[in-house]
């Protein structure tokens, strides 16, 4: 297999491709391939959000990094070019690594970009440290859609919401990404 940047560049495309699909978040691929974004992940009540896919290899640090700009070479030379505010409204990274896709709004990339720790740090620092675990998971690019007042919600009711019966899932594992309203469990289509 060929390791030029391009293919591992369509290799995180697929994955992150695949990943969204499983969660039932719809995708859009644009003509050109001269936008700053690789996708258009569409959520089932019809939200658009525009995503650039990086692909980013663990660092021997336990990490990935992903960074506000692009790098690119031709007959010119190399070029570099600093990402602008929206540009895109989201990052999805895929790591070969671990195999997994972790997301990021625009709005959570800090100045030059973000690292995200994939395993825990040697020193046992947890201050300042993004767990990479913690943004496996689409629906985080929907934050409008997939509201978290849910401990509120049971907070004053004692029931259990769908959206923790959501995050419970997803935190277990699960690849549905939307809550199933009650008596709607029988109907897949029917996505909150």
């Amino acid at each position: 297999m060929r390791h030029h940047t391009k293919d591992k560049g369509d290799i995180g495309l697929a994955c992150v491709i695949a990943d969204l699909v499983k969660h039932d978040v719809q995708v859009a691929l644009p003509i050109s391939e001269h936008l700053p974004f690789d996708l258009i992940a569409i959520h089932p009540n019809g939200t658009l959000i525009t995503v650039s896919v990086k692909y980013r290899m663990m660092r021997k640090t336990g990490a990935v990094t992903v960074e506000t700009r692009s790098v690119w070479a031709d007959r010119n030379g190399i070029h570099n070019r600093r990402h602008n505010p929206g540009d895109y409204d989201a990052v999805a990274i895929y790591c070969p690594d671990t195999n997994d896709c972790y997301y990021l709004l625009a709005s959570e990339l800090w100045g030059s970009g973000r690292t995200l720790r994939i395993t825990d740090p040697a020193n046992n620092q947890m201050a300042g440290v993004s767990l990479a675990r913690l943004f496996t998971n689409p629906a985080r690019l929907f934050p409008a859609a997939c509201p978290v007042e849910a401990e509120q919600v049971e907070s004053r009711t004692g029931a259990v919401s769908p959206v923790t019966q959501m995050s419970a899932r997803a935190g277990a594992g699960d690849c549905s990404l939307f809550a199933v309203r009650p008596g709607q469990e029988s109907n897949p289509q029917s996505a909150v």
